[in-house]
């Protein structure tokens, strides 16, 4: 592995920062005190900064000596409601919230990247320091278009990464096309007729209903869709009820699709529907069904991911960073940035056995220099090119 001296004497500094965000966790668009950090940092830097946009999000533009292209970098900042049990020193002092995704370690790094390119501008063009909120499922990314990141801040390419604790520590993959699933939410609501637990004869059973729908939606998949396809539909919540002897008179239902192929996305949604029509007539009950669509799929440019991997392999071995075949049935909102700049986005492995999104989830923070060092030679690499 080889990383540039000066990111190596600055690595304690960005464990601090990252262990400090880390017990400072904020959810989707409070990211208050990260953004403050964030803006302070960057201005510290003699970096332009704009804070504000996407509520939380913060801008930093950085202009290297020579012309050249704009390269935008993106980090994310939020946390998610999540409960942490890993008992460490720097845990979480926020009950209920986690950064248990590591982007307290995407920030960190790409605070890192700003540090080190803005030591001496030794680089061509500008690079755009892109700070988002809210990318688990609030929009993050697609607030912050709507509110002119790109036309106020244009960008040639972008680029962003996420940490891995699914591939050997030092590891760079990226999955050129279509990488990450796009993802849809949705809501159902019955509405039933409530009553005494005692005399259910009297009512309409709003839980006897969704659990029963539960099992058709989980059967939509497994029977409505060739096996060679790839799209996931997942129940994850049911709400019914707040007392032992009443049988409610609604109860709901959350979950997700995740898809890569748009038209069969709608033709599971469209079964959906006909499951909760038929049912809600089966039954003599209202059935709503709410779908919304959160994130695209995500669509790495095949020239620029072979790009990234070219310069990662200056990082690290060739056998340590390939371009990937595998698509991954998660999703990210950085395909939002995507549908309006080409670049890529690509995982870093890193010591460590527990999933992302988990209670226990530890991140190594020996993967900190070498973000900075890839996302900093992004620029350095991608400024110069021509045309």
């Amino acid at each position: 592995m080889t990383i540039p001296q000066s990111i190596v004497d600055f690595a304690s500094d960005l464990t601090a920062i990252r262990q400090d965000l880390h017990a400072h966790p904020e959810l989707g668009f409070e990211e208050v005190r990260t953004s403050g950090i964030v803006a302070e940092q960057l201005r510290a830097l003699g970096i332009e900064v704009t804070t504000g946009i996407g509520k939380t999000g913060v801008v930093g533009v950085l202009k290297g000596h020579r012309p050249g292209r704009a390269i935008g970098l993106r980090a994310d900042m939020d946390a998610l409601p999540i409960h942490e049990q890993t008992n460490l020193p720097y845990a979480s002092r926020n009950a209920g919230v986690m950064h248990a995704c590591g982007h307290d370690a995407h920030t960190t790094i790409l605070l890192g990247a700003a540090r080190y390119l803005a030591a001496n501008r030794d680089f061509s063009g500008t690079a755009v320091f892109i700070f988002q909120p809210a990318e688990e499922g609030l929009g993050g990314a697609r607030r912050m278009i709507a509110e002119g990141l790109f036309d106020r801040f244009p960008c040639d390419e972008i680029y962003a990464l996420h940490n891995s604790p699914y591939h050997p520590a030092g590891v760079i993959g990226v999955r050129p096309g279509p990488a990450m699933a796009g993802a849809n939410f949705f809501d159902i609501t019955i509405t039933a007729n409530g009553c005494h637990a005692a005399a259910p004869h009297t009512g309409i059973d709003s839980i006897v209903i969704a659990t029963s729908l539960v099992q058709q939606l989980q059967s939509i998949v497994a029977r409505n869709v060739s096996a060679s396809q790839q799209i996931v539909l997942s129940v994850t919540q049911i709400h019914a009820g707040a007392a032992y002897n009443v049988i409610p008179e609604t109860a709901t239902l959350a979950g997700t699709v995740r898809y890569f192929d748009r038209d069969l996305a709608n033709a599971v949604t469209q079964r959906m529907q006909a499951l909760c029509d038929g049912a809600a007539l089966a039954y003599g009950v209202e059935i709503t069904l709410s779908m919304r669509n959160v994130f695209d799929v995500l669509e790495n440019d095949p020239a620029l991911s072979e790009a990234m991997i070219g310069v990662a392999q200056t990082l690290v071995s060739r056998e340590a960073a390939q371009l990937r075949t595998e698509q991954v049935m998660g999703s990210e909102d950085f395909s939002d940035m995507l549908q309006v700049v080409p670049g890529a986005y690509c995982t870093i492995g890193h010591n460590g056995n527990v999933p992302l999104h988990n209670p226990g989830f530890v991140l190594d923070d020996e993967i900190l220099p070498l973000g900075v060092a890839l996302m900093a030679r992004m620029v350095e690499t991608r400024g110069a090119v021509q045309g």
